[in-house]
């Protein structure tokens, strides 16, 4: 019986491991899907238009923005990031459960938008730790990687706002912390009832 998707917000400070961990746990939870945002950003080595993210142009996405095309968006370090309102509606209709990866200003946006959404603040072990791991990409200059840092601390004082906390020092912990909150929420009673409902009705019948 088709059911509608679960929706999730997964949010983190740069460098805590964020995208790392949904990665390996998409790839083991095929109805698990991370939603695509659009962004105004150049493409980091390795990432692909589509796959990683949506790239445009600041006139694009000014354009989609106007048009209500997002239901969250934020600027972050002089790039804008938002997403897709249609996309996101259609995946949960499909059944599937999407993960948003969006800050905590969206997830404020998001949860005034839906009622019944999860979400999941993930830290790193220490402050040294964030810092190695930025400094470890050999993307950013030491003045950019300061200003994540004072980014990070801003949004780490928001955790508590969210559901769930993981703390990401090991990572296969944390990818199995993680795994166990999205198999969780798929068993909620109001979620296996429709899903299991042919199931259950078999099990309840009076017939032999």
């Amino acid at each position: 019986m088709m059911t509608q998707g679960q929706l999730y917000i997964v949010s983190a400070p740069s460098g805590a491991g964020k995208t790392s961990l949904l990665k390996q746990v998409t790839e083991c939870m095929p109805e698990l899907v991370v939603s695509v945002s659009h962004t105004t950003r150049h493409p980091r080595p390795g990432e692909t238009d589509g796959v990683n993210y949506h790239f445009v142009s600041e006139a694009e996405f000014e354009e989609a923005r106007e048009q209500g095309e997002f239901f969250e968006y934020a600027q972050v370090f002089g790039n804008y990031y938002g997403t897709s309102r249609q996309s996101v509606q259609q995946q949960l209709n499909e059944g599937k459960d999407v993960i948003l990866e969006i800050d905590w200003q969206g997830a404020h946006k998001v949860r005034q938008q839906f009622f019944d959404v999860i979400s999941i603040f993930i830290l790193p072990p220490s402050r040294q730790a964030l810092e190695q791991r930025l400094q470890a990409r050999q993307q950013d200059s030491v003045e950019v990687i300061q200003a994540r840092m004072r980014e990070a601390q801003q949004e780490m004082s928001h955790y508590k706002e969210y559901d769930y906390l993981v703390i990401n020092d090991n990572f296969e912990q944390a990818v199995d912390e993680l795994q166990s909150i999205f198999i969780c929420s798929r068993l909620r009673m109001e979620t296996q009832s429709l899903r299991q409902h042919s199931l259950l009705e078999a099990l309840l019948s009076c017939r032999d």
